[in-house]
């Protein structure tokens, strides 16, 4: 999609003159990949404000072929030292990037210092978060994406749920494995993060492992996984409990449920990221349980599984049309259960794009 690309450098392009440089030095492979669509493991950007003729983009021999295919619409220089290459270049033209900014979010000390020797009569600049600033708000093609990869995690768990893959006598490492092979059936990549099955007391851990402990009769099993497509992440949490629940199982599940429909009630174009957190906590708080709520209510989701905009009380910001975002409230009783409910969703005007949808009526297995 070369056009698609462009139209991103284009935009970051307007981002450049607004932070006062000439050029922007992008070493960061999710970065590279949004801005040319390549996929390889080892590559630089070099945008210039003033168009795309003076834009290079830079990998090594291995990838040669691959980045014909995947970067045919820019001037392509192939070297192992992919980010010194391209300074080297820019300074044989000083005068055009006599300001060029760097990642420095992503650039370690030692990585500067190598930087700095091939950049000759370049200033180096440091320009943290330009492109991530522009994957805040996804196109529709990142938005498909994120919803094959929601359908892949949903349809996963309709097999496992189906074909009895959480029962009693089964261990938490088989669920995972069981879930992440289903995943893969239905179009996934791979996982987005180690999948998290937490059964009984260990529920209670919000990002518990899965370890060889037996599912038991009367368990609350949660179970928090994702699917990746076209290196889109996904991410839901839903839980569910072995045979008949007991009345405090019932009533953690409905409490969790109420916050998470207040969290997507208010997840609206211009909402503050603090308002939507309160939105949902104050459900649980009010339900006595708000000590027991100990994450933040979300994050936004793509190319990482964990990104901006974080939800949560004491973060800065609105939503706007176009985010992805996580909404997933917990509670967690230590040494007895806990529950969580999660889905990723578009911001919108008027209501939220739910992408994951499983149901979220408490499943009885």
């Amino acid at each position: 999609m070369p056009d698609l690309h462009a139209a991103r450098r284009d935009a970051l392009r307007s981002l450049l003159n607004e932070s006062g440089v000439d050029a922007l030095l992008v070493t960061d492979l999710l970065n590279v990949r949004y801005l040319t669509g390549f996929t390889g493991s080892n590559a630089a950007l070099l945008v210039h404000g003033g168009g795309e003729d003076r834009t290079l983009f830079c990998t090594d021999g291995r990838y040669t072929t691959q980045a014909g295919a995947e970067v045919p619409d820019l001037e392509r220089v192939i070297d192992r030292e992919s980010a010194p290459a391209l300074l080297d270049r820019a300074s044989t033209q000083a005068a055009a990037h006599r300001r060029t900014g760097f990642e420095s979010q992503h650039v370690s000390v030692e990585a500067h210092d190598l930087l700095a020797r091939h950049a000759g009569g370049v200033e180096l600049i440091r320009a943290p978060g330009l492109v991530e600033q522009l994957r805040l708000v996804k196109d529709e093609s990142e938005i498909e994406a994120l919803r094959m990869a929601c359908a892949a995690a949903d349809r996963a768990l309709a097999g496992l749920l189906e074909h009895g893959g959480i029962r009693p006598g089964r261990t938490e490492l088989d669920v995972a494995r069981d879930l992440e092979n289903r995943m893969l059936d239905h179009g996934s990549s791979g996982p987005s993060f180690e999948s998290i099955v937490a059964s009984g007391p260990n529920s209670a851990i919000p990002h518990h492992r899965p370890t060889g402990r037996v599912l038991r009769a009367g368990d609350l099993v949660k179970l928090d996984f994702g699917a990746t497509v076209d290196g889109y992440h996904s991410d839901m949490t839903r839980t569910v409990v072995l045979g008949r629940p007991a009345d405090w199982q019932e009533d953690l599940y409905e409490l969790v449920r109420r916050s998470q429909q207040g969290g997507l009630d208010a997840a609206l174009d211009g909402r503050e990221l603090a308002e939507v957190d309160r939105a949902a906590r104050s459900v649980i708080e009010d339900g006595g349980h708000g000590e027991e709520f100990s994450h933040g209510l979300g994050h936004g989701v793509g190319l990482e599984v964990h990104e901006a905009p974080r939800l949560a009380g004491n973060v800065a910001g609105t939503l706007s049309a176009g985010m992805t975002v996580t909404v997933e409230p917990g509670v967690y009783l230590a040494g007895r259960g806990g529950v969580r409910i999660e889905d990723t969703l578009v911001v919108r005007d008027a209501a939220p794009e739910l992408l994951t949808l499983s149901s979220k009526e408490l499943v009885v297995v």
